[in-house]
């Protein structure tokens, strides 16, 4: 009978989902992207995977090491990180180079702000955009035995045209987890399923991106046009994995659409603008910063609290 009258801080209520349960499903769901790259590119993708993951595990394990800080690897929060990371990385990056972006993903942006849930930005896309600034020749190296043309994206970009239907299987030239559109929403639906993320960031980002290019992008509405931009790149990688990170999006619903407009504006610009031709880990990353403006502008009322109404004649 006393455990009836147990006194305890809320939340009173609590889901069975931990972190390490919910970074496990986005493991799993990175699963046929990753070993879609590995078939696609062969076993240096895989190596490639292997060695950032193990980097961004070694770094966490290290720093809290050095602080004296519990140990948070078994959150899994790590390997996720360094599997989006391995995603985003040419095949032909050399392994030294996809070591210095786990550090920095995990060492500068994750455990400096204060670990899992203090960061601002994404960590593997601030580590992406960290390689992308300090080595663009090596991260826009996207030539291997088996592709040695431009990425579509690249060709779309000088006019040429692009099969789109090898571009939903993953024929073409890329990073390891961007180039099968099919393998990517297969993960998406299993994190769907699961309850890891829901259709509002992923949805507007896409749908404004879709608009902003019929607006922008120079061929009108033209269905084969825009299906090729949202199938090229790591839009919809960006859309689904990463611009649904839990810590860096919107908690409140009218933000979390709020910030895939903005994913989809920036993204377009980059593309449409920009010198270089993807733009999705730029985008994402702005849209981050912008996250504090964004939830306070849409921060939903208390319950029982209504704004009060301006008196007749008041200005």
């Amino acid at each position: 009978m006393s455990d009836l009258y147990h006194v305890s801080s809320a939340p009173h209520v609590r889901a069975k989902d931990t972190t390490s349960r919910i970074m496990l499903y986005v493991i799993i769901a990175m699963l046929p992207a990753s070993l879609f790259g590995i078939y696609n590119f062969g076993i240096r993708a895989l190596l490639l995977i292997l060695v950032t993951v193990a980097s961004c595990v070694a770094s966490e394990w290290i720093f809290n090491k050095i602080i004296h800080k519990k140990q948070t690897i078994g959150d899994l929060s790590a390997v996720v990180t360094g599997m989006i990371l391995a995603l985003n990385l040419p095949v032909n990056l050399p392994i030294w180079e996809a070591i210095v972006g786990g550090v920095f993903a995990i060492v500068i942006v994750k455990m400096l702000f204060g670990g899992l849930g203090q960061n601002f930005m994404n960590p593997a896309l601030a580590a992406r955009c960290f390689l992308l600034i300090a080595f663009a020749k090596d991260m826009t190296n996207f030539v291997t035995d088996t592709y040695t043309g431009a990425t579509p994206l690249a060709a779309m970009r000088n006019g040429e045209a692009v099969n789109t239907m090898d571009m939903l299987i993953g024929r073409t030239a890329g990073t390891i987890g961007e180039t099968s559109v099919i393998a990517l929403i297969i993960g998406a639906i299993f994190m769907i399923l699961m309850g890891v993320i829901d259709l509002r960031i992923p949805a507007s980002y896409i749908v404004t991106f879709a608009v902003f290019m019929m607006l922008f992008g120079g061929h009108g509405v033209d269905a084969n046009y825009i299906t090729a931009q949202l199938c090229a790149g790591g839009l919809m990688f960006g859309a689904f994995f990463m611009a649904t990170d839990y810590v860096t999006s919107p908690i409140t619903p009218k933000g979390q659409i709020l910030f895939g407009i903005c994913c989809g504006i920036f993204t377009g610009i980059f593309r449409c603008f920009g010198a270089n031709a993807e733009g999705v880990s730029f985008a994402i990353i702005l849209s981050n910063i912008l996250v504090p403006l964004l939830e306070k502008i849409t921060v939903p009322n208390a319950f029982g609290v209504v704004k009060a109404k301006a008196a007749k004649g008041d200005k």
